[in-house]
């Protein structure tokens, strides 16, 4: 192995790598997009994701040895840390050209990538590939080309606190807009501090706009695009803020929401101040270790009253992509293809408690768990909604519609007001 592999190897085994220390290497000629070959014409690629540490330990490392094994010829360096440190780095990367060769993806990022053009086109991979995508759940195109794959997805029901409810008198899970605002009164009127519903919009992380407030508007089949353009001024997106809005002036919101973010949501919903949350799936594990006394259920997103379509479920996915920078885009691919298998994608969701994004993949969980196979049903009878991927700077859209949102709530103007000057930003943005 070459010695700027072998850094390489070093700096991918340290979890958390910082996008400072990324662009410091990047600096000393340690690029990173196309990996140098072992002697012998071996080819090493490096595959940096957030996913390593989120899984049990060694599984995710166990799943590339065994791509290794089917794949002799080619090695797979993990460059693994937290979300956040992992966002940090590719967007350095990106910026100096010097991306890991295979990439887990945000979809809210894909645009903006794609736009500089520092991933790859995958659907002229698989065309080179000659391969078959029709088992794939979904694909996240940009101007009609695919530059990220969902490998598996977190969707995001309604959890209860079922013993909160019960106390409250409520006999079951809200179904419509209705239900749920009575359960949220019947909740926060138990006093002792407790809120029947909690909604994180805090500006420096705000994926609470997309996850918790335009969740209620894909639950009722609504969009908040025409044409793929900003179109929050329509009655789908209206509604939902006006219901927002009468939530937060009956007073049963959870307190805090202009600087909370999701973990400070589920922290809270743990504890059991909070009767009802819209959360990811990927968190159950991590609220019953933490509260093995809670007493919690999931259920779909109530819809708007008298509605009987599909509802929409939010989602985040694990996606991935190529580098454009890798020298090896042919076995880049061939990871891909791999986890996108059904076997191997059958057995990945299992371990990451989430759905496959191969269509004909299964996950053990879902004959195991009760709440898991409940969510599989929800996931089956409606469809994954999340309007924010693949748009152009989605996380700078969000913040945008949390800013004219948190002006609404405090006070300081119009629904109507609000939904124009969101429009209006999201537009100069596009």
């Amino acid at each position: 192995m070459s010695n700027e592999a072998q850094v390489r190897r070093r700096v991918g085994r340290v979890a958390g790598v910082t996008a400072a220390t990324f662009g410091l290497l990047a600096a000393a000629g340690c690029g990173t997009g196309g990996s140098g070959g072992d002697s012998g014409g071996d080819v090493t690629i490096e595959f940096a994701q957030w996913w390593e540490p989120e899984l049990p330990d060694g599984e995710f490392r166990a799943l590339m040895d065994e791509f290794e094994q089917q794949n002799p010829s080619i090695t797979v360096e993990l460059i693994s840390g937290p979300y956040a440190a992992t966002k940090e780095q590719l967007f350095a990367g990106a910026a100096s050209g010097t991306m890991p060769d295979v990439v887990g993806l945000d979809g809210a990022w894909v645009s903006d990538f794609a736009s500089q053009g520092v991933i790859t086109d995958l659907t002229a991979l698989m065309d080179e590939a000659g391969y078959d995508d029709s088992e794939l759940a979904s694909q996240v195109q940009v101007d009609g080309s695919t530059y990220m794959i969902p490998v598996v997805n977190f969707v995001y029901p309604m959890f209860t606190n079922d013993a909160l409810l019960a106390d409250a008198g409520v006999d079951a899970p809200p179904t419509n807009r209705t239900e749920f605002a009575d359960a949220a009164a019947a909740v926060t009127a138990l006093g002792d501090d407790t809120s029947g519903w909690i909604l994180p919009l805090s500006l420096e992380t705000p994926n609470g706009v997309q996850n918790d407030v335009m969740s209620w508007t894909w639950a009722s089949g609504g969009t908040m695009l025409a044409d793929g353009q900003p179109d929050v001024t329509n009655d789908d997106v209206r509604s939902t803020v006006e219901y927002v809005q009468g939530l937060w002036d009956d007073g049963v919101i959870a307190p805090g929401s202009f600087t909370m973010k999701e973990q400070d949501k589920v922290e809270e919903f743990t504890n059991g101040r909070v009767g009802m949350m819209i959360d990811s799936l990927a968190h159950i594990n991590l609220i019953r270790d933490a509260n093995p006394d809670l007493e919690f259920s999931v259920s779909a997103i109530p819809a708007e009253d008298g509605y009987e379509g599909e509802r929409g479920i939010p989602y985040a996915s694990w996606g991935i992509g190529v580098a454009e920078s890798s020298e090896h885009p042919e076995e880049a691919f061939k990871l891909v293809e791999f986890l996108m298998s059904q076997e191997t994608n059958s057995e990945l969701s299992s371990i990451a408690k989430a759905f496959p994004g191969n269509k004909n993949s299964t996950p053990d969980f879902v004959a195991d768990d009760e709440l898991f196979a409940d969510a599989f049903e929800i996931y089956q009878a409606g469809y994954p909604a999340n309007e924010f991927t693949g748009l152009p700077v989605a996380e700078q859209l969000m913040r945008l519609f949390g800013e004219q949102l948190q002006v609404l709530l405090d006070g300081g103007q119009t629904v109507d007001e609000t939904l124009d000057k969101t429009q209006a930003a999201w537009e100069a943005e596009f």
